[in-house]
């Protein structure tokens, strides 16, 4: 990317000649800049001019004001600047995908740091009021410390001179842009401090409003609404400052590197620095990284060192008929020294000589010419943003088409409140001569008083008002609501609930419906936007060159740091790569159609919900529809009672499995209580059948005994019987018939 060029273009000549074109053009815009002074005026109240008080005071009426435009701006540039405008960057060809997702992130950086939020707002104002609103992109170098910033700000349109045959809506084809207006001397040195001498010395060619801000005959109500409202103090001196836009066709040469498939497009300086850079050529393949090739070079001069030292120990081992078993040299690196000039002429640099457009850009103050620099850009740094583009410079804005209306507004409600203050004050018709005029218009308004007349001259009569008719009451109302219809609105985008469906969903697609005409303004809008964020990062891409870190806060809140163009050396080879290198590489900005509109966060949130009940999307991208602030808080004590959760529901899954072993071994101790009395008894009757046999057994054996006594004394009777028995024979019993 060309560096700026901060050669001065030329001295006195270059001031005489922007200061001729800020006259031709603003000769040009009077009768534009006319009617944008009284829009801005109508926007703020001043709605009568002073012939018309006058007239209004002679008839009594006060000339009132109801200001229907100001609420509707106010409600249009609200709904249109509810949300931060959300730039995309897309790569180009082989452009890096990552970078591009950082530049987008840069771009909404520079979105906060120049207070962003307010510059849309104002710029919003402008384009409704005047028609014509401007943002303006540029480089401040006072910023971060000396590294400077991409930053952007509004201009009043009043401030901005356009080459009046420019018919394109973004003056591409204007021959130049010119900012002027009045600053004091300290404010001139304070915003170009290297200047201050010059500054000091600068002779003032004009130093009122006159020009830009034209009369338009509006009373004034002593109200500082306008900078030529404001008393300017003794003790300033007032310089008017010019910044000078025009375009250029400039030399260029585009480069191409076959070896590295890199591209360049350089100006003379840096072409005549590129062609001496210089290159190596290693065994017939071209290196461009002194580092590397020295690396190469190590690492050959070890490998020989290594080679050498086998060869020596090998021949000292085996002897000097043996050396065919050393390893073979490596091959000896061919290093020649050469420049890019030279690898031009080999045509692996390939080189076309061009023509491009550039935009330049000079800076006077007073007759002081300060500097003049040449911009790394193809459009103009001031954006417009037209509402009712007449392909002209000059657009026309929506005050201009509701202004009859608001006049027809005001003289209504002016007449309506002069008849109300007649009403309440009746008119007499008195005979001349009847009575005292002077008695009598003492005690009329005494309650009980009598007055005495001439009855032959006639008595007082009070005269009755007309009354006003209800068509005047409804004109005005109609007329309130042209002028909301004029400008895209309805009752219920304003508030009004009473202007709202019965249903949720009936008041959705209402609201949805009615921002259509909201839409078709926005298109403007977003077009505009699309082309400040396509100049600031043609801005970025030549400013920020060296290693930056930044900070932006997303829309969930969370601050996210990025870093771009951040050395890095690989430890292995030593080689120096780039990472999110920004200078490189071509992209396109796109800008997110409707981001800045209002959203029905409820329905956002319901819609975000049910996606992730079904596990489309995470719980992060659910919090960003919220108004959470401390997200990461959240989410890490979300986290937290998760695995809390989760523990909880481990522990109260091992009580159940305890529960359940538990009452097993319940049921087994059951069971073997039961085994055990059944032991237990079988053990007592084996117990008591063992005694019951042993006692059989006893007591058997004491039949048998007793049996065996009773044998025997029943023998021995026998026998006794016998020997006593007559013939002393021994006589036989009887045999028993019982067995």
């Amino acid at each position: 990317m060309a560096n700026t060029n901060k050669k001065k273009l030329s001295g006195k000549p270059l001031v005489d000649e922007t200061l001729d074109l800020w006259q031709e053009y603003g000769k040009k815009r009077d009768s534009w800049a006319q009617h944008v002074q009284e829009d801005k005026e109508f926007r703020l109240g001043r709605q009568w001019t002073k012939e018309q008080e006058d007239i209004l005071k002679a008839r009594g009426q006060a000339p009132i004001v109801v200001n229907r435009i100001h609420p509707a701006v106010e409600a249009a540039k609200s709904m249109m600047s509810a949300n931060r405008p959300s730039f995309r960057v897309a790569p180009r060809e082989d452009s890096d995908n990552k970078v591009a997702q950082t530049l987008s992130a840069l771009l909404a950086y520079m979105y906060d740091i120049s207070d962003g939020r307010t510059v849309v707002r104002q710029m919003i104002d402008d384009y409704y009021v005047t028609g014509l609103g401007y943002i303006q992109v540029y480089q401040d170098p006072m910023m971060d410390m000396g590294k400077g910033e991409v930053c952007m700000h509004d201009v009043d349109p009043l401030d901005v001179y356009v080459d009046p045959n420019s018919r394109d809506k973004f003056f591409n084809d204007a021959e130049n842009i010119i900012v002027s207006r009045l600053f004091t001397k300290d404010q001139a040195a304070k915003l170009y401090p290297m200047y201050e001498k010059a500054i000091r010395n600068a002779n003032n060619n004009t130093a009122d409003f006159d020009h830009d801000r034209p009369a338009t005959g509006r009373a004034n109500d002593f109200a500082a609404h306008f900078p030529e409202d404001v008393d300017r103090t003794h003790n300033d001196e007032y310089v008017r400052g010019y910044e000078r836009y025009y375009k250029k066709m400039v030399d260029r040469y585009r480069i191409y590197e076959v070896f590295s498939k890199d591209e360049h497009l350089l100006d003379e300086d840096e072409y005549q620095e590129y062609l001496q850079k210089p290159a190596w050529i290693v065994n017939g393949q071209i290196m461009v990284d002194e580092n590397q090739v020295k690396q190469l070079l190590a690492q050959y001069e070890q490998m020989k060192q290594q080679h050498e030292m086998q060869m020596a120990s090998q021949m000292d081992q085996m002897g000097l008929e043996d050396n065919a078993l050393v390893p073979n040299m490596p091959e000896e690196l061919n290093i020649e020294q050469i420049t890019y000039m030279d690898l031009v002429a080999q045509n692996q640099i390939q080189v076309v000589n061009i023509q491009v457009k550039r935009v330049y850009m000079c800076v006077i103050i007073g007759d002081k010419h300060l500097y003049s620099r040449e911009l790394p850009i193809e459009d103009y740094p001031i954006i417009p943003f037209m509402s009712l583009h007449t392909r002209t410079p000059y657009p026309q804005s929506d005050i201009r088409m509701v202004k009859g209306l608001q006049e027809y507004i005001n003289k209504m409600r002016s007449l309506i409140v002069a008849h109300a203050t007649t009403s309440t004050n009746t008119k007499i018709l008195v005979p001349e001569g009847s009575v005292d005029m002077a008695e009598f218009e003492q005690k009329w308004a005494q309650p009980g008083v009598a007055i005495p007349y001439d009855p032959t001259d006639g008595a007082p009569m009070p005269v009755q008002p007309s009354p006003l008719p209800n068509e005047l009451y409804q004109g005005e109302t109609t007329a309130k609501s042209d002028i909301d219809h004029q400008l895209g609105l309805y009752e219920m985008m304003m508030g009004n609930a009473q202007a709202a469906p019965q249903t949720y969903k009936a008041t959705i697609s209402l609201d949805e419906f009615g921002q259509r005409k909201i839409k078709s303004k926005l298109a403007d809008i977003e077009a505009g936007l699309t082309k400040v964020g396509q100049v600031a990062l043609a801005l970025m891409q030549q400013l920020y060159t060296t290693e930056k870190v930044f900070r932006v806060i997303q829309p969930n809140n969370s601050l996210n740091e990025f870093v771009i163009n951040k050395k890095l050396v690989d430890d292995k080879t030593g080689e120096i790569s780039v990472f999110n290198d920004i200078t490189i590489g071509k992209y396109d900005v796109i800008y997110l159609a409707g981001s800045t509109l209002p959203s029905n966060r409820y329905a956002e949130l319901e819609f975000h919900m049910d996606a992730y009940s079904k596990g489309i999307i995470d719980r992060n991208e659910v919090l960003k529809k919220t108004e959470v602030w401390d997200m990461e808080g959240v989410l890490e004590r979300t986290d937290e009672i998760s695995q809390l959760r989760s523990q909880v529901q481990q522990s109260m899954q091992e009580i159940q499995k305890l529960k359940g072993d538990l009452q097993t071994r319940d049921r087994e101790a059951v069971n073997l209580r039961k085994r055990i009395e059944v032991e237990k008894f079988k053990n007592e009757l084996d117990q008591v059948s063992n005694k019951a046999k042993a006692a059989g057994t006893v007591y058997e054996k004491r039949l048998d005994d007793n049996l065996a006594v009773i044998k025997r004394d029943v023998a021995d009777s026998i026998k006794t019987q016998v020997s006593t028995s007559p013939g002393g024979k021994e006589s036989k019993p009887k045999e028993s018939k019982k067995k």
